[in-house]
């Protein structure tokens, strides 16, 4: 299958102050699986294959229940299409050069 964006937004049912905390372990977690990735102010945008893209979607509930969420909304949006698209594609252009 060919790679597809995931974009995903968690919101966990945890106190203010510990909102910020959950979410990180949310991104650590999109860190630690080796695809690309992009972290933006309201929602995470993942690249690679649907089947490890929604598995990620899983564990991200899983983090969030586990660091004492009672419950997780989670907002997805997949953009496929069959021969594949990537983020650098979308938004190369709109990356300042340094």
């Amino acid at each position: 299958m060919s790679k597809v964006n995931l974009s995903l937004q968690v919101i966990p049912n945890v106190a203010d102050e510990l909102v910020y905390p959950v979410v990180d372990k949310v991104i650590a977690m999109i860190a630690e699986s080796g695809l690309t990735y992009e972290v933006g102010p309201m929602e995470t945008t993942i690249e690679g294959e649907l089947d490890e893209l929604l598995e990620i979607v899983k564990k991200a509930q899983h983090i969030c229940v586990r660091e004492g969420a009672t419950r997780v909304i989670s907002m997805i949006k997949i953009d496929y299409k069959p021969e594949g698209v990537t983020i650098d594609e979308k938004i190369k252009k709109y990356r300042t050069k340094k």
